[in-house]
């Protein structure tokens, strides 16, 4: 018999442990997460009395799923039109949090002896926090809908494009021993221009390929493809040079703002729960006494360090950003914690031999009783505010509530030539990316492909080079017409330039640059196909050649282009009944909520739970089934299984969440207490039933019970018509929810 692959025997020591320990840690109203993470230190290799796993690199690479699951779920539910509007709180959170945390770890680092360089890792080990470890914990606390968890997701995902930029600065300062100030701005420019390409191209093809298959559609397709595209997208930022994490996050993102995303998301789920209870095992298995006795000291001083002043400089952050003081709080003590990106640079240092092997598992151990205290610290923020809020001075709390309502305002005037400038920026980065792209595209496999063909058919090279510089141009042409002419109005500029003074400053640069920028991208099209001096003199021909062949055909290409991109950016908005105008987005919010079988309000009126009068909140629709209710009036009934689209602030709708997306109690009611009794029963002439109907008898509602057929001359009636009469020596078989005796029937009615 062949031998059973280790993998099998590791995968069950490693989810019957998880399973037991995590119901445990239910019972006792405790995160799942500190379970796994128990679990995973009696599976390891540093407690010998339990079964241990028998191949780590198995178990590695399941975590590394788990990471991408875990991420790939939180992009689901992102949202690129909240990061908007909570963007700026998360860059300038993000890099408060991560300059405070750098300047203290090297000094905490320098305060327990550490080396210089040293002090640089440990500086950038701290100033990471971990995603997945928040993330969960907030599936675990049901706070995923708070207020302030956008506020974290934002912040969040900075600090992952922050991390892989440091990464390739402790890369080159650890071969150099410096810091190359060109290697970091490629390295952020290359991030910059990833994104951007990937999501255009993501959301305006993969929207359009689903809409495609939707008639193919079932649960085991699209979870099949769902799952493709997001490993699709984790191998294509391995290639680019970012980590998995970060590919799954971005297709996440891209199918957040399709119709199928809640589709998609109830299908990852168990999947996301199998994995990620790996991963979190497998942080567990790394927990090791030894090291923790050993240098207890520099653990626990790097670990209140972290628990003290990240939480502390986050808060001070969302502050700094215009948030109110409870979103800042409740914010801010998400991040107490390290984790994947840490162990990823402390990993970064030991190969290239810069800090001592002992650094890993302090830096391990650190994570470890962070993680346990994250939960903690993010139930106690409330409770903290609760408890400082009415003992701060009058003056402080004027000044806190003053400086967050002057944020809010300019956050909205962004007018005039403001307004102007990031438009017009916003074009040139955008198309310049797409443009871009097509110029990578056209060099790497156009060219090759086209030289190749031809080459094979014995036809000369010029002819190739020919045809590939015409299908780049025409591909190029209607971006090239976006970034030069789109949006450039004669007399907007006129009127720029007789309301504000010194804007022909700005403008005409501006105006420049985009025609510059157009006419680069033509001679770097031309130069790919031929001699670069060449193609340079010829670039302004062309230009001229293609400004007037390709203006109204490119003009009317890209308006077609746009069009679907915005259907479908927008498909999941259009979902709702009408969409609320940018001047109100910041002071109300739309949601769609499904209504639990669970909920109290299943099964009732609208007048009967008076909605405004409760929650604040109106319901615009009702949709049920195929079925959509507008405007429903007070005697519409919520039926369980609704989707219920609302309008209202952030906290009316979150308090209305609680009662509407009601979880069990139990995921399983055991119901064997209640059930079922079948009578038989033997009509005799004479008696209380010969001779009358079925409906004239109300068996049912006399006696409770439901006759489910009657037995005469040997043949068997089912579900009997309530016209049927009864007849002499007629079998009756009735069953009651009640172990009963029907009175007068006691002597011809037997159980079954």
């Amino acid at each position: 018999m062949q031998e059973l692959p280790s993998i099998f025997y590791d995968l069950a020591v490693i989810l019957i442990t998880a399973g037991v320990t995590t119901v445990i840690f239910k019972w006792l109203k405790q995160p799942l997460v500190l379970g796994y993470i128990l679990a995973g230190f009696f599976i390891g290799p540093y407690f010998p009395w339990f079964p241990a796993v028998t191949d780590d690199a198995n178990v590695h690479v399941w975590s590394d799923i788990g990471i991408v699951f875990l991420m790939f779920a939180l992009g689901l539910e992102f949202s690129l039109r909240r990061l908007r509007k909570v963007g700026a709180t998360g860059a300038i959170t993000a890099l408060t949090e991560l300059a405070a945390m750098f300047l203290i770890g090297s000094s905490v680092g320098r305060m327990l002896g550490f080396g210089s360089m040293e002090c640089v890792f440990l500086g950038a080990m701290l100033s990471i926090s971990s995603t997945t470890i928040i993330i969960k914990s907030f599936d675990d606390l049901k706070l995923k809908q708070q207020k302030f968890t956008g506020t974290v997701t934002a912040v969040l995902v900075v600090e992952d494009l922050i991390a892989v930029v440091l990464i390739v600065v402790l890369s080159t300062m650890s071969v150099s021993k410096s810091v190359d100030g060109g290697a970091v701005v490629f390295s952020i420019l290359k991030l910059i221009f990833f994104l951007i390409a990937w999501f255009i191209f993501g959301i305006y093809l993969i929207p359009t390929f689903l809409r495609w298959m939707r008639r193919y559609m079932t649960e085991e397709t699209l979870l099949v493809v769902a799952v493709g595209l997001c490993f699709g997208m984790v191998v294509l930022a391995d290639k680019a040079g970012f980590s998995t994490a970060l590919g799954a996050f971005v297709m996440g993102a891209i199918l957040a703002e399709t119709i199928e995303v809640e589709v998609i998301h109830n299908l990852i789920t168990p999947l996301k729960n199998l994995f990620g209870a790996v991963f979190f095992v497998s942080v567990g298995m790394l927990v090791n006494p030894s090291v923790l006795v050993k240098y207890i000291v520099p653990i626990l001083v790097i670990a209140l360090t972290v628990i003290l002043f990240k939480s502390t400089s986050a808060t001070l952050g969302v502050l700094l950003s215009g948030r109110p003081l409870k979103t800042a709080i409740q914010s801010g003590f998400c991040f107490c914690q390290i984790g994947e990106f840490s162990f990823i640079i402390a990993g970064l240092g030991l190969s290239f031999g810069v800090i001592r092997p002992e650094l890993y598992p302090i830096i391990v151990s650190v994570s470890i009783l962070t993680t346990f205290v994250t939960p903690y610290m993010i139930k106690g923020a409330l409770p903290f505010y609760n408890f400082i809020e009415p003992r701060l001075p009058k003056v402080i709390k004027k000044h806190l509530e003053s400086y967050s309502e002057h944020s809010r305002s300019t956050e909205t005037d962004s007018v005039g030539i403001a307004n102007f400038i990031r438009r017009q920026l916003t074009n040139i980065v955008v198309y310049g990316v797409i443009l871009a792209t097509i110029a990578i595209l056209s060099r790497l496999l156009l060219r090759p492909t086209l030289n190749h063909l031809f080459s094979e058919a014995d036809i000369p090279q010029i002819w190739s080079r020919l045809l590939g510089l015409i299908i780049t141009l025409t591909l190029m042409a209607p971006f090239l017409w976006a970034v030069a002419v789109k949006n450039v109005s004669a007399k907007k500029i006129k009127e720029m330039f007789d309301t504000y003074r010194f804007s022909q400053v700005v403008v005409i640069p501006l105006l420049v640059l985009r025609y510059f920028t157009a006419i680069l991208f033509v001679g770097i099209a031309v130069s790919t196909y031929i001699n670069m001096a060449v193609g340079f003199l010829g670039v302004i021909g062309v230009s001229v050649v293609l400004g007037i062949l390709y203006t109204r055909r490119s003009s009317h290409f890209y308006s077609q282009i746009e069009e679907r991109f915005k259907q479908n950016f927008n498909s999941r908005q259009a979902q709702n009944a009408f969409r609320l105008p940018p001047g109100m987005e910041n002071d109300f919010a739309m949601e769609r909520l499904h209504l639990s079988p669970y909920s109290p309000l299943a099964g009732k009126r609208l007048h009967d739970i008076r909605l405004r009068e409760t929650y604040g909140v109106n319901i615009v629709t009702i949709e049920r089934g195929e079925n959509v209710i507008d405007l429903p009036t007070k005697e519409d009934l919520l039926l369980p299984t609704d989707t219920l689209t609302v309008i209202g602030t952030d906290e009316q709708i979150t308090r209305m969440r609680t009662d509407v997306e009601v979880a069990p109690e139990m995921l399983i009611h055991d119901r064997s207490d209640h059930e079922m009794h079948m009578y038989r029963y033997h009509v005799e002439e004479g008696g209380p039933l010969c001779g009358l109907e079925i409906y004239d008898s109300e068996f049912n509602q006399r006696h409770h019970a439901l006759i489910i057929a009657i037995e005469r001359n040997g043949e068997k009636i089912f579900n009997p018509d309530h016209n049927i009469i009864f007849q002499h020596d007629d079998l009756l078989w009735f069953v009651s929810p009640d172990k009963q005796t029907i009175t007068g029937f006691e002597k011809k009615m037997i159980e079954v």
